[in-house]
């Protein structure tokens, strides 16, 4: 399995949808934290998240510090994006 680490706080966690298919969404936490990350927990990544599968069966939005491009570049310099 390969990690990845990276500096994050939690934006959003998705606890499932109500009735008219609206996420159920907890607020996350204020201070950033340095984490190893399995890639295949990772959904996607965009400029301000990265979309990232949790337990029982949640998603959570990590903010993350260095943006996509620098992001890019890790994956990219590790073999881990296609060209």
């Amino acid at each position: 399995m390969k990690y990845l680490e990276v500096s994050v706080r939690t934006a959003h966690i998705v606890h499932g949808f109500d009735e008219d298919n609206r996420e159920i969404r907890e607020q996350g936490q204020d201070d950033f934290t340095t984490k190893l990350v399995a890639i295949e927990r990772i959904q996607s990544i965009s400029e301000q998240y990265l979309l990232v599968t949790g337990s029982h069966g949640r998603v959570m939005y990590w903010e993350y510090e260095g943006g996509l491009a620098q992001l890019r570049d890790r994956l990219d310099a590790s073999g881990l994006m296609l060209p």
